[in-house]
């Protein structure tokens, strides 16, 4: 039997690719909505109708049928409504029963109808089950998932069928090669453009044109498509097929999966088509089977690619969504933190006013005749409620300032005079009894744009620390100079440094970086709060330090 005649059945056959289904929905096939018992009969009837259509059709361009319909919608359907064992044997029977009453009513024989019929139902069953082994979400939203369920559902899964279309043919006198490749290619393409849109038509996408605008908006381009496609490939002296990837490129990004595989199938319909017709720009290059193959090769390699652009897109759609989603989860939380620490720290200052004034009036012998012990433990009772006292001053300042209460007054301040102050008042502490402190300011006009107040506690909250954890070098320095766009101001120790680990996390509140059981007094919030002020006055904070080397921690304000 010649070929074009033999396999203007078997050609019908070819299939096109199951879209893949939306996603991360998809892992419940009831739940796409079509899942309903008479899926399987409307499913049937569909595929005698393909069928039909394109067995008529390839007869009537005097070529095989280079696109196959009806295993597409076969593979996508039994995918998202499979239920089990009985409901497989029951689908794959019906569907059978549909390709076979298409193949005799389209006028084959039955010899023909019998291996068209068992080729089409080996590649359906096959694809079900390369699909659902190596793509089981259905996820054709993900790149992973798309390209899954292309190289499984429509590369593999043809290709049993084909070898057993190509050995049949040959028997029969025809071309092996030229029958294996024709079937392959069209059930391949019916697999990956129609059986795509049919997994990615569900409710989940469909909300999301919900909008009339939207609508409106897929509506415009998919009938431009349409027009271009007409235009493109039903004109043999037009030769602007490229027009249509930019278009189909427009339409991923509006419209994502669902709006290219819509496009995919208008395209397809209209390439494979017009070629077989005797249009477009294969039709003057290529005769019979290999100007089929051409459009076929066009859709392929040329724009079921974009499908993968969408599938990106979608992708990044919901890290992003994700991302949102996380940071209202982290700014919500951070906000219950700050109340949290606010509502804390005014509930600790009064009763440690309290106990301060006790502690004193003890101290002082208003209360009654103390003896020495009494004294001294009078003087750690007011020392420790005094650490107390600032840890919540501190706290109170942390929440604040995240919370956005902390209001700065920017203005012209005087950089050596607050580095002056700083060291007056950090000499004035007890474990500064042993350090020289020095400042050293590199030329004139050291004013920075800064709240001076809020400038004070920052550089104050280094000194100290300076003092406290790097006091055994002996020498603490401040220093301001100029920089290209402001003033600079780094408090230099001697101490035993920090390693890249520690500076990573020093910024970080209540980290304090293994000290907790030292005898070094601290909380581990003053970095964190300084941080956050020279923030709100425009600047940047952080650390330069080697570990035997001291540390050096630097601030950067915008000049006045």
């Amino acid at each position: 039997m010649p070929m074009s005649r033999a396999l203007d059945t078997p050609q019908a056959d070819q299939v096109v690719a199951p879209t893949p289904a939306r996603a991360a929905a998809a892992r419940a096939p009831a739940t796409t909505g079509i899942g309903q018992p008479m899926s399987p009969f409307f499913t049937a009837i569909a595929v005698l109708v393909l069928t039909v259509l394109a067995l008529t059709f390839a007869r009537s361009a005097g070529m095989v049928a280079a696109l196959w319909g009806a295993g597409g919608l076969a593979v996508a359907v039994w995918l998202r409504t499979s239920r089990g064992p009985l409901y497989d044997l029951s689908f794959g029977g019906l569907v059978a029963l549909g390709i076979a009453a298409g193949n005799l009513l389209a006028g084959n024989p039955l010899s023909l109808t019998a291996l068209f019929t068992a080729a089409n139902m080996l590649e359906i069953y096959g694809a079900v089950l390369l699909a659902r082994r190596f793509a089981p979400t259905l996820n054709l939203a993900s790149v992973e998932g798309a390209c899954r369920f292309m190289l499984s559902a429509a590369v593999a899964a043809p290709l049993p069928a084909a070898l057993l279309v190509g050995v049949a043919m040959w028997l029969d006198g025809a071309n092996f090669l030229d029958a294996a490749q024709t079937w392959w290619f069209g059930h391949a393409l019916s697999i990956a453009v129609v059986g795509s849109f049919t997994l990615t038509l569900t409710k989940r996408e469909l909300v999301r044109f919900r909008s009339p605008t939207r609508a409106i908006e897929a509506v415009v381009l998919l009938l431009l498509l349409a027009s271009v496609c007409i235009t493109v490939f039903t004109r043999q002296s037009l030769p602007i097929g490229f027009v249509t990837l930019p278009l189909l490129l427009l339409i991923a990004v509006r419209l994502r999966l669902l709006g290219v595989t819509a496009g995919l199938v208008i395209i397809t319909i209209f390439a494979v088509g017009g070629t077989m017709s005797g249009y477009g720009p294969y039709s003057g290059a290529f005769q019979g089977p290999d100007r089929a193959m051409m459009a076929q090769l066009l859709v392929l390699f040329g724009y079921l690619p974009i499908m993968l652009v969408a599938a990106l897109l979608e992708e990044r759609d919901r890290l992003s969504d994700r991302a949102r989603m996380g940071q209202i989860r982290a700014e919500r939380a951070s906000e219950a933190k700050s109340r949290l620490l606010a509502n804390v720290a005014h509930e600790i200052k009064s009763p440690v006013g309290g106990v301060i004034g006790i502690g004193e009036l003890w101290k002082a012998g208003q209360l009654g005749p103390v003896t020495p012990t009494q004294a001294e433990m009078a003087e750690m009772l007011v020392k420790t409620a005094r650490q107390v006292e600032a840890l919540a001053h501190d706290l109170l300042d942390v929440a604040r300032a995240e919370s956005g209460a902390v209001k700065v007054e920017l203005r012209p301040t005087d950089v050596p005079g607050v580095l002056e102050d700083v060291r007056r008042a950090a000499m004035l502490r007890p474990e500064a009894q042993n350090i020289r402190m020095e400042v050293v300011n590199e030329g004139d006009g050291l004013i920075a744009l800064a709240d001076s107040q809020r400038l004070v506690q920052v550089v104050g909250n280094l000194a100290s620390n300076a003092v406290k954890y790097g006091g055994e070098g002996g020498v603490v320095i401040m220093r301001a100079c100029r920089i290209h766009d402001g003033v600079r101001i780094e408090v230099i120790d001697r101490g035993p440094g920090l390693t890249p680990e520690k500076q990573a996390q020093l910024f970080e509140p209540f980290n304090r970086l293994g000290l907790e059981r030292s005898a070094v007094e601290g909380h581990g919030i003053g970095l964190a709060l300084a941080k956050r002020l020279v923030e709100l006055q425009g600047g940047s904070i952080g650390v330069i330090s080697t570990p035997g080397e001291g540390a050096t921690f630097w601030v950067e304000l915008p000049s006045a």
